[in-house]
């Protein structure tokens, strides 16, 4: 089993509305996204020898997720709170994007997780939210 990464970057803005700090006001990041993917090797054709090639991982990470993230207002689509300012940046034709959970760097490296595994092979995703800050969230070994 061989494993390849590609590395992303974005810019998005987020709250975390009720926690007790200072990430409960509206801020930014510039985040950084290593998406990890794990296969063996393809055996024939213009991509034998690779797990894959990295401008197809390059593809479909920017459609399915840095085209949707970069330069948001990324919210909890269950909290009333950020919805509320995602409905006035919606009026005023700014971007948005709603994640079914809280935009933690751990909620979101779980949601990035689970929407890339339907197109690629993830077996890891770290997501930055500061230089020093990261979460990663991997495949359960079965």
């Amino acid at each position: 089993m061989f494993k390849i990464a590609k590395e992303f970057q974005f810019d998005a803005c987020h709250m975390l509305d009720g926690h007790n700090g200072k990430c409960h006001n509206l801020h930014g990041h510039t985040y950084r996204l290593l998406v990890e993917i794990s296969n063996e090797l393809i055996t024939s054709g213009s991509s034998a020898d690779m797990v894959m090639d990295y401008a197809d991982i390059k593809s479909v990470v920017k459609q399915q997720i840095i085209d949707q993230l970069d330069h948001a207002y990324l919210y909890n689509q269950n909290n009333a709170n950020e919805s509320q300012i995602a409905e006035l940046l919606q009026q005023m034709q700014r971007k948005i994007f709603a994640f079914p959970c809280r935009t933690t760097a751990e909620g979101m490296s779980k949601f990035i997780f689970d929407c890339l595994s339907q197109f690629l092979p993830v077996s890891m995703i770290k997501l930055w939210e500061t230089p020093t800050s990261y979460c990663e969230y991997h495949r359960s070994e079965k």
